[in-house]
């Protein structure tokens, strides 16, 4: 009887645990994405081209603003881009015309966030670049899809960075520890100032977590125990 009356108080503890963890979402960084349709004419050229378009981009900018600044090899050069790339059946002037727009609908695509998994219960690996210290323990980090991102390479798109509040502090042994976070994900766009190699940048993220549960996943890098 007593066995029975155990069990019935236990029944709805274990039925609790299985629908969180069943309710907890795996992700990878491209689930954090959202897909933003449109046609990128930049994106039909050869790294070739990109670069021939560039330079007279870059000239024409300068005959217009400083052209005492511009040197006749300049021109030169801009003239053989030009004329290389009008040959290719390159509308140069379009894609000028058709740059800020494109511009636009690209950070748009980077910083859109997926609504299927805003406010869910997830669980995402990455690597954790220390933003906020006590003593030795990280409160707070950016969690970022590769080593180096935001410090020693140009920051992943907003909507591929997670700032993170660490519900229990945790000693931190290097930066780019390599972990994996459990914990609410909120979609909003956070902004933090981050000290990189050639000074101070603001680097903006689309996601955030509170609280979050952390794991490192070596132990010989990163978090320690």
């Amino acid at each position: 009887m007593k066995t029975f009356l155990l069990s019935l108080l236990l029944f709805p503890m274990i039925l609790c645990a299985e629908e969180e963890t069943s309710s907890l979402l795996k992700l990878g960084w491209e689930d954090l994405t959202y897909k933003v349709e449109f046609e990128d004419p930049f994106a039909k050229l050869s790294r070739d081209q990109l670069l021939k378009l560039s330079t007279v981009a870059r000239v024409e900018q300068l005959q217009k603003r400083v052209p005492d600044r511009v040197s006749a090899g300049m021109i030169a050069e801009k003239d053989k881009a030009r004329a290389e790339l009008t040959e290719q059946g390159v509308d140069i002037e379009g894609l000028f015309a058709a740059r800020e727009r494109i511009k636009e609908l690209r950070m748009k695509r980077a910083s859109t966030t997926n609504p299927a998994v805003d406010g869910k219960r997830v669980e995402l690996p990455g690597y954790a670049l220390p933003l906020e210290l006590d003593g030795r323990k990280v409160t707070e980090f950016l969690l970022v899809p590769w080593v180096g991102a935001c410090i020693h390479t140009p920051p992943p798109p907003p909507n591929q960075i997670v700032y993170v509040k660490v519900k229990n502090p945790m000693e931190i042994r290097s930066h780019f520890a390599p972990v994996r976070i459990t914990g609410t994900l909120k979609a909003g766009e956070t902004k933090k100032e981050l000290f990189l190699v050639d000074g101070t940048g603001d680097i903006l993220m689309s996601y955030s977590m509170d609280s979050a549960q952390v794991e490192w996943l070596k132990k010989d890098k990163g978090f320690g125990e």
